[in-house]
């Protein structure tokens, strides 16, 4: 054959591959999400989530350092309560010793060069399980707001450098900023879970959270999984209302989203790999079906391609390891 262009030149050893590919991961590009959890010298496996653990505060702040050691410069709390210190308003959420503020407080102390991405919604506080104030079975989203802008505030006076509401109310990244600017914290940044969908994927991670909603679902403020249009309106309204940073939740199954927010505004765009795309890899890897390394590797590269210039990932630990021996 006769042919002037032959992609395979492009393809045949390893330096030329790396010399000419188009993305790359790096540990930089993750955040780690982590589990907290009441008492002392308590580390318990997820059983939907092998590998991944919630400590008990001392146990957290022995982890952080594998966590620092292996380059990762971000982790995202979030917090296990028992359901006697859960209520219909989330009281428990800005109590000053409650758990997760001392966490943060303790971390940032402990860590002062490592960012933490704080957890702004009521489930893990509520005796109802929902993101918001459930009244007559439905989630009030205005009244909701208000408390989470005290749990964001107060979660900046611990030391929290990004706020991160996950609860899909309507006008709550504007009403969020305003709070924090009027308290002084005008350099904590906001990553707004922009585009959150309803989604079969979250599962393991309620299990770690002990966070199930006690009725009904979350359809009525998480998106519908058929829709992108929305996605679109949703950044434009986070965007104006002064988000620093959009993310996609989940990532997998959502590239498109992530392309989308990408190709139209100029803020980082994070995906969110969430634990039922970490516990598929799993499984199937423990099976023998998969090469789980390989496998977790190409999808957190898709999620950069798409792209993602942050990604949320319980693969971060492992991932990062790897990236660190190459």
């Amino acid at each position: 054959m006769e042919l002037l262009r032959r992609p395979r030149r492009n393809r045949k050893n390893a330096a030329i591959r790396a010399m000419v590919a188009e993305n790359t991961l790096s540990v930089n590009d993750f955040i780690f999400p982590m589990f907290v959890m009441e008492g002392k010298k308590t580390k318990q496996e997820i059983k939907s989530m092998p590998g991944i653990y919630r400590f008990s505060l001392d146990e957290l702040l022995i982890e952080l350092k594998e966590v620092v050691s292996l380059g990762i410069k971000c982790i995202c709390l979030f917090p296990n309560y028992p359901e006697s210190k859960k209520d219909k308003f989330a009281s428990e959420s800005i109590i000053a010793e409650t758990l997760y503020l001392e966490a943060i407080r303790q971390v940032k102390s402990a860590y002062p060069d490592l960012m933490i991405m704080t957890d702004v919604a009521m489930d893990p506080y509520s005796s109802d399980g929902h993101d918001g104030i459930v009244e007559d079975g439905k989630i009030l989203n205005d009244e909701t707001v208000e408390i989470l802008c005290d749990m964001a505030v107060a979660q900046a006076e611990a030391g929290a450098d990004i706020i991160g509401p996950s609860d899909m109310m309507d006008g709550r990244i504007g009403e969020i900023r305003e709070a924090l600017d009027d308290a002084d914290f005008t350099e904590v940044s906001i990553m707004a879970y922009t585009a959150k969908y309803a989604s079969a994927f979250y599962g393991p991670f309620r299990d770690a959270l002990d966070s199930a909603p006690k009725f009904g679902d979350k359809k009525t403020y998480q998106m519908d999984p058929a829709n992108v249009n929305e996605a679109i309106m949703e950044a434009d309204l986070d965007f104006d209302e002064g988000a620093d940073m959009m993310m996609v939740k989940p990532a997998f199954s959502y590239l498109d989203v992530i392309r989308a927010l990408n190709q139209n505004y100029d803020i980082p765009i994070a995906a969110y790999n969430v634990s039922g795309e970490y516990a598929m890899i799993k499984a199937a890897a423990q099976n023998g079906w998969i090469d789980g390394e390989k496998a977790m590797m190409e999808m957190l590269l898709s999620m950069k391609r798409a792209g993602a210039s942050i990604i949320l990932t319980y693969f971060a630990k492992e991932a990062a390891a790897i990236l660190k021996n190459r």
